[in-house]
């Protein structure tokens, strides 16, 4: 039951004392030698990797302990763990007694977003039955950390930007200003400068983020951390699902760092779950690993191997199911995004409504979920 000392009574506090005393030592040893096996890896914070690409990006973020940056402008693909960095951002500074708060900008709808944010007075709207605070007052002291920032409106980039530049900001429907005492933690798979020329994103907002940017690098530019992860992998999913899953064969291990892995460590991290909990016995073979794995599809391939970027899907002999193909493909997109909506239809080349109906046609999820 996790009993560290026995007891027999009658006792004195002195023996308590002693047991106790003990108990704490034993403790701290075991915490240490944990401590000095994690280090066999580099790591920061929960990020793991010993290629250049992550050594440059480790340094970065030791330069930002214990300082409070006002405003960092995180960038990379989907998958990269721009989340744990934020977190690690937070933990390492000043703040991190505080909160922190995580708002994914990409799945709360326009009208919502505002309040989420800043908060409501009673009877601002409709439905503001009661004063609400929003994210920006609760993580007074802390960070807030606006995931996919560039999925934000117009209208809701405009009121951020003035709350930026003036620390302060008032509830939908208040009149009161409200310091923003928080640190601002922005992140983005999108080019912001793409975004600021097309006219969807507020150049000086752009701006006000750029600050600190800090960029991830793909998980095909540091190749040499896959092994690294997948023995990471191994062993927490061992843990969790009762596993014993020793290693990973040399012809395994060769396509898995070959492959370009579009979706980044997510989909290494899926990759591996899924396999440890239905495929391999003792060892990662390669013939456990997925199809595109396993064969070395990229992702610009489509179904049998044909590019379906710029180049046109041939039809195979004996025909397919046009929507389980479909079906399919939208299945993966959202596995790949970790079911970002929006995210994964930038994959499929369609706008958000249309992914959104064709999950709710092939019942694939809750849209409005």
């Amino acid at each position: 039951m996790g009993a560290k000392a026995y007891l027999s009574k009658p006792f004195d506090l002195r023996e308590v004392g002693l047991a106790v005393t003990k108990v704490l030592q034993t403790h701290r040893l075991e915490s240490e030698v944990r401590y000095l096996r994690s280090q066999q890896t580099v790591s920061y914070g929960r990020l793991i990797g010993d290629s250049p690409a992550m050594q440059r990006l480790f340094h970065t973020l030791r330069r930002l302990e214990r300082i409070d940056t006002p405003t960092v402008l995180i960038v990379g693909e989907s998958g990269t763990g721009k989340d744990l960095i934020a977190r690690a951002i937070h933990e390492s500074g000043p703040r991190h007694d505080g909160p922190l708060m995580e708002v994914d900008c990409a799945s709360l709808p326009e009208q919502l977003i505002e309040s989420e944010l800043f908060g409501h007075e009673k009877g601002s709207f409709t439905d503001a039955r009661t004063t609400k605070r929003g994210m920006f007052e609760v993580a007074r002291g802390g960070t807030i950390f606006l995931d996919e920032i560039g999925e934000m409106s117009p209208n809701t980039q405009a009121k951020l930007l003035r709350a930026l530049e003036n620390r302060k900001f008032k509830r939908v429907g208040g009149v009161a200003d409200i310091p923003l005492d928080a640190g601002v933690i922005a992140a983005t798979n999108r080019d912001l400068s793409a975004e600021v020329k097309r006219g969807g994103f507020r150049e000086d907002l752009f701006f006000r983020l750029n600050v600190i940017r800090i960029e991830v690098p793909p998980l095909r530019e540091r190749r040499e951390d896959v092994g690294t992860l997948v023995e990471h992998f191994i062993r927490r999913f061992n843990t969790d699902f009762g596993r014993a899953i020793t290693g990973v064969s040399a012809e395994a291990m060769s396509r898995l760092t070959s492959y370009p892995w579009p979706g980044n460590v997510r989909e290494l991290r899926n990759v591996i779950e899924r396999i440890v909990i239905l495929e391999a016995e003792d060892i990662i073979r390669s013939e456990n690993l997925p199809p595109e794995i396993r064969f070395g599809r990229a992702e610009s391939q489509g179904v049998g191997g044909v590019g379906s970027k710029g180049a046109p899907f041939i039809l195979p002999e004996d025909g397919v199911n046009l929507d389980e193909v479909e079906k399919s493909l939208i299945q993966q997109a959202l596995d790949r995004t970790h079911t970002n909506q929006s995210a994964a239809a930038r994959l499929l080349g369609i706008s958000r409504y249309t992914l959104r109906y064709r999950m709710e046609k092939y019942g694939l999820a809750n849209p409005e979920g």
